[in-house]
Formats: C-alpha cells, sequence, structure tokens
C-alpha cells in the first residue's frame, strides 16, 4: 500500500453507510477510539436487549490501540457487542474479554489506477476472456442506480432461486438517493437486449462490488468481465483507489472467488467475528488460545 494511497474504507465503516443507517432510523454513532474512529450500530433485539454491532471496523494502523478502545467501549455498552473485526489479534480479543463467534472471512481488494498498470496485473485467462468479450460488439453503459432496473428485480429472483440471504436489493436504491450518484449501474447490452449487470457503491476513494446477474447469453459472451474491467477504469478515472470484491468462499463458491481474484485482487483476510458480554468475558479470556485461531 503506497504512501500516496489512502487505504481502504469498508462500506459498513463509511460516512455514507452511516447517512444510510439514519434515513432508515437505524440508530448510528461514530466513536473515537485510541485506535480510530469506528460507526457502532444499535438495535433491539427482544430479551437481549440493545445489540451494538461494529462491522468491519475499527480500521486502523494501529491494532494495540485499537483493541485497547474496544476493550473500552465494551465496558461502557450495557448488553451485548458484536465485532466483525479487520485482522485484530484474536489473542488480544481473547484477553479483552470478547468471545469468537465466527471463523476469519476473506476479502478480495484490488488496487485502481492507470489502465496498463491495472491490465498488467489480470490473471491470463481472466485477461483473455476480456479480449473475447471487447471484441464481441457489445455496449457497456455506466449510470446512477434509478429507482427500477431489472438488475434489482433479477437479483431479488437469484436470491430465492440460489437460497442465499442477502441485503434486501431495494435498499441499494435508497442508498443513492442519499448519497446522490455514489450507486453506479453498469449494465452490457447486445443491441437492445440486456446481458449482464453489476452494481458498485461508491464510498469516500473505494468502491465496493454488492451485486450482479448475469443472463445466459452474457455468460456465453463473458459480459461480466467485461463490466467489472469497465467499472474498475471509470472507477479509477473518478478518483477511486480501491475496489472492495467482497468475500471470497473458495469452498461454497470456488468459481466465483477465482473469478474476483483473476482481477488481480490481492486476498485480505479479516478478524472474524466475536462477542461481548460482561457476564462471558471472565470464561473469554479462559479460552485456550486454539479455539481463537
Amino acid at each position: 500500500m503506497s504512501a500516496a494511497s489512502p487505504p481502504p474504507r469498508p462500506l459498513p465503516q463509511s460516512p455514507e453507510y452511516a447517512r444510510l443507517l439514519h434515513h432508515l432510523r437505524v440508530e448510528a454513532q461514530w466513536r473515537d477510539l485510541p485506535g480510530g474512529r469506528c460507526l457502532v450500530q444499535s438495535r433491539r433485539f427482544g430479551p437481549l436487549g440493545h445489540v451494538s454491532l461494529i462491522s468491519r471496523g475499527p480500521v486502523t494502523a494501529a491494532p494495540q490501540a485499537a483493541l485497547d478502545g474496544l476493550r473500552a467501549l465494551a465496558a461502557t455498552c450495557p448488553g451485548p457487542l458484536v465485532v466483525n473485526a479487520p485482522a485484530l489479534d484474536a489473542d488480544g480479543l481473547r484477553d479483552a474479554g470478547f468471545w469468537p463467534l465466527l471463523t476469519p472471512a476473506t476479502v478480495g481488494l484490488v488496487r485502481l489506477g492507470a489502465q496498463p498498470q491495472m491490465r498488467a496485473r489480470l490473471k491470463a485467462k481472466w485477461r483473455n476472456r476480456l479480449r473475447r468479450a471487447e471484441a464481441a460488439g457489445l455496449q457497456v453503459t455506466l449510470r446512477p442506480l434509478p429507482d427500477r432496473h431489472w438488475l434489482l428485480e433479477a437479483e431479488a429472483r437469484q436470491q430465492k432461486a440460489r437460497r442465499y440471504r442477502g441485503a434486501p436489493p431495494d435498499l441499494w436504491t435508497v442508498y443513492n438517493r442519499v448519497n446522490p450518484g455514489q450507486a453506479l449501474v453498469v449494465e452490457a447490452q447486445r443491441g437492445s437486449e440486456p446481458l449482464a449487470a453489476g452494481l458498485f457503491l461508491l464510498h469516500n476513494t473505494t468502491a465496493t462490488y454488492q451485486i450482479s446477474v448475469t443472463l445466459p447469453e452474457g455468460r456465453a459472451a463473458s459480459a461480466m468481465t467485461l463490466i467489472l474491467w469497465q467499472a474498475m477504469t471509470a472507477l479509477a478515472a473518478r478518483g477511486m483507489h480501491w475496489l472492495d470484491l467482497g468475500t471470497l468462499d473458495t469452498v461454497h463458491a470456488p468459481g466465483l472467488a477465482q473469478f474476483k481474484l483473476g482481477t488481480g485482487a490481492v486476498a485480505q483476510t479479516l478478524g472474524g467475528t466475536w462477542l461481548h458480554l460482561p457476564w462471558l468475558a471472565p470464561v473469554a479470556r479462559r479460552l485456550p488460545a486454539a479455539l481463537c485461531h
């Protein structure tokens, strides 16, 4: 990471996401910790009362200070505190009284920049698919997400058909409403026929690849490869430094993980999901270290 490039800031730790939460009347506030500023969400969950959540934060270059900050924050939370941490030290989180809930996920991050540099980082197979897509005569458009778009309806059907849970697709039209022009849909067509589309959310100098749908004709034409490349070049031209491709799941979705890595993305392992409860903290501190890694 060069000194000239600010570190990638995850979507859940951005002012744009905070604006979305406030619009949805979700309690969220910025807290200044010794290791950095972080966005803390709070919701009421029945008998558990208020549950606080720090998602993908705190973003910090000082992990030890961040741990001290989380320890201090946990002491002031009246109820459970869940931290979906960046790569903080597991032993340090355990010693701070956090209980491990989920093992660390891995995300793909693309450094954006000049086209020749980005093209040189593409994997050979990905680059070959891109050449074929570029020669296929597809039209690619990029525009702010409208209130109605076939991508959102297709994503809702895709979630149901493939039985996975994602954010309600209409949520991203609200994101664009409260952050005008910061939700971009990139669409590939042949003539007037849509082949594929992807949604990218902009936040500060980072963009997040949020959802995408490829129709059968689009798969045959490698339309999503062209969409992702066009998005990378357009985002770089807008001054974005990073593209967050989301989770790399090599077990349940190895093909998608390889597609994301083909862009030249760097795999970044996060720090897992941890729970702090006052009565559970002493037990968590006695956990064997092997259970926290």
